[in-house]
């Protein structure tokens, strides 16, 4: 069991890593950041992201105010599909500021020799 900012990292954490459509209740629930995978690395995608998430919050997580989306892509990173995503957030009860990074990261999956 956690609570307070944990909790609310693990949501986010959630929330990210569902597609809309998953959830059997709420068709509407997730962020379409796997749709993204094989899209060109640019701009115009970094502002698609940064949108999503922050409608994503907006929709799905009343107990933080987002103050700030910040993509980090890393050339080496970025040619290995992976992008920081990083979020300045205020818990709406406590008003204490955290800061909250999500691996977006996809990697075929691959056997490990034993």
């Amino acid at each position: 069991m956690v609570s307070e900012v944990q909790d609310i990292e693990q949501s986010l954490t959630i929330l990210f890593s569902t597609r809309p459509g998953e959830r059997v209740m709420r068709l509407d629930y997730g962020s379409a950041l796997d749709d993204l995978v094989f899209e060109p690395a640019n701009t115009s995608l970094i502002t698609y992201i940064k949108d999503l998430i922050k409608k994503a919050i907006l929709y799905y997580e009343p107990r933080v105010d987002l103050q700030n989306v910040e993509v980090v892509p890393n050339l080496n990173d970025l040619l290995e599909g992976r992008v920081l995503i990083v979020l300045d957030l205020v818990v709406r009860t406590t008003n204490t500021r955290f800061n909250y990074v999500f691996d977006y990261y996809s990697r075929e999956a691959t056997i490990k020799p034993q």
